[in-house]
């Protein structure tokens, strides 16, 4: 006997597309790391003398962290799944969880 509920193959493509923005939202969090922090030493080095010359180094500071967080946050995706890799807590914990 075949499945003739149509809802069936709507809720699995419903939830891949929500798995996939949870990953998306991964991706963006590992990024918005190393961009922040090389924004944040980028803004230093320009505030301590405002010119062009340290304007362009504070760019070129801020985008060299932004592709770090590109290239690392890629590869964590590719390996597994961002989400598991933002989340706080520990797989170390789980078996004290089951009854042994």
């Amino acid at each position: 006997m075949t499945d003739t509920n149509p809802d069936h193959t709507n809720k699995k493509s419903k939830m891949d597309f929500f798995n996939f923005l949870l990953e998306v939202f991964g991706w963006i969090r590992i990024v918005a790391s190393p961009f922040l922090i090389g924004a944040l030493i980028g803004l230093g080095v320009y505030v301590s003398k405002p010119d062009t010359t340290r304007l362009i180094l504070a760019i070129i500071i801020a985008s060299i962290g932004l592709l770090t967080g590109i290239i690392w946050a890629t590869k964590v995706w590719r390996k597994g799944s961002t989400m598991d890799y933002t989340a706080m807590t520990s797989h170390d914990f789980d078996k004290y969880d089951k009854e042994e």
